[in-house]
């Protein structure tokens, strides 16, 4: 069994800090679990392209508000607490926090990632590292 406390994430390799969003992973590919965890803080104002063609990505909003838009069409979905969005078709997306409130989810991806991961310039998380 695996049992571990955020608090215990907070400050380590594990907790990855960028200028817009900062991603504690609780659970990552070496866990053996198939997938990963994270408890992912978007910063306040952040607007941030992503497109994750190597992963799919599961997300559950526990705090603040923002909104999703899908580059493909245009379409922009508000987000707040208690919304889940799937990337099901590895949606290239723009996720953006509002001003005033930062957002802060629970985000799955199969396959798991490794836990270093930071997106590239095309938005996306490498296929394996």
């Amino acid at each position: 069994m695996i049992v571990r406390q955020l608090k215990d994430i907070i400050g380590t390799k594990n907790d990855v800090d960028t200028e817009g969003w900062n991603s504690r992973r609780l659970l990552l590919k070496d866990d053996g679990m198939g997938y990963s965890v994270h408890d992912t803080i978007i910063k306040e104002g952040a607007e941030l392209p992503m497109h994750y063609k190597n992963h799919l990505e599961a997300v559950y909003l526990i705090e603040g508000k923002g909104e999703i838009e899908t580059v493909a069409d245009g379409k922009v979905y508000p987000l707040e607490i208690g919304t889940i969005y799937a990337l099901d078709q590895h949606d290239q997306h723009v996720l953006r926090a509002n001003k005033g409130s930062h957002m802060r989810m629970v985000c799955v991806f199969n396959p798991p990632v490794s836990g270093r991961e930071v997106h590239g310039p095309d938005g996306a998380y490498p296929a394996d590292i």
